[in-house]
């Protein structure tokens, strides 16, 4: 039973606490310190994976329309030379419409996954629990 802070309260018999006590008050705390840990970890996915999506909606994109910009270059080629007159040059401008449009959307969603911050702050937090538990918590960097 601590009295706060890690100071253990004293028994009722007004001694020193048990090993029994320090011990529980360790495991309540160890238990504590782990679910908190657990829910920054959880919150840090939820935020990452959005993000992730995001960027991975917007590439998905990208692939889609750099198919259609490759169809669209085929049937420009194939209709210019079919043709030998204006139909061809009408297809490859849609092309080249497509290509800058799959080029934006795959910068766009290239950049939305790059900034997805990870787990930085569960990452630093967990390197500091040895150190609290061994007590040295004036080693944490």
């Amino acid at each position: 039973m601590s009295a706060g802070h890690g100071v253990p309260a004293p028994t009722p018999t007004g001694g020193s606490p048990s090993i029994g006590d320090l011990l529980g008050d360790i495991t309540r705390d160890l238990s504590t310190l782990m679910r908190q840990e657990v829910e920054l970890a959880k919150a840090e996915l939820r935020q990452s994976a959005k993000q992730s999506g995001k960027g991975a909606g917007m590439l998905g994109a990208a692939g889609i329309a750099a198919h259609f910009t490759v169809l669209f270059l085929l049937i420009a080629i194939w209709w210019s030379l079919g043709e030998q007159i204006g139909h061809g040059w009408s297809a490859l401008v849609v092309a080249l419409v497509l290509a800058v449009i799959t080029a934006v959307l795959g910068v766009l969603g290239r950049n939305q996954i790059k900034a997805a911050p990870g787990l930085p702050r569960t990452t630093d937090s967990v390197k500091r629990i040895p150190d609290a538990v061994k007590g040295n918590e004036g080693n944490i960097r």
